[in-house]
């Protein structure tokens, strides 16, 4: 019995211990936006992009909006088009998938966030979704800004 009672109250001490988790969020990526292109799958003559979301920033972001342009395999510009995140809590991920009809994946060779067009934090203001902002991707279609 006293050992579960031991048990209980270091699991309480490490609970008590560890950041709240938009805390630790902030402090592992920073208080900023970080985007991955997780995985791009075509479905049907179509591509859909799954990306994950972390927010780094201390308060949640209420909505995401922005502008990305897609290249192709050879570097031109197939398309613009507005990538809506919606609702980011802080300090935890999130996937939104987008599909971009009558585009294969395979044609797609990189895609640029060009800026926000909405960005709601708070009174951190649009800048928030932009300053350092982290891009990365695992697939085989990169991802800049």
């Amino acid at each position: 019995m006293q050992a579960r009672r031991g048990i209980a109250a270091l699991c309480a001490a490490a609970a008590l211990a560890a950041p709240p988790p938009a805390a630790a969020a902030e402090e592992e990526i920073g208080a900023r936006l970080s985007i991955e292109l997780n995985t791009a799958r075509s479905v049907e003559g179509d591509c859909e992009l799954s990306f994950l979301a972390i927010n780094g920033h201390a308060r949640d972001v209420e909505a995401a909006v922005f502008e990305a342009v897609l290249f192709d395999a050879e570097g031109r510009v197939e398309r613009l088009t507005l990538l809506d995140f919606g609702a980011l809590p802080a300090g935890r991920p999130r996937v939104r998938q987008f599909v971009l009809p009558e585009t294969t994946c395979e044609g797609l060779g990189e895609v640029l966030f060009n800026g926000a067009t909405e960005c709601a934090v708070g009174d951190l203001g649009p800048a928030a979704c932009t300053d350092g902002l982290e891009l990365r991707s695992r697939a085989d279609i990169g991802v800049i800004g």
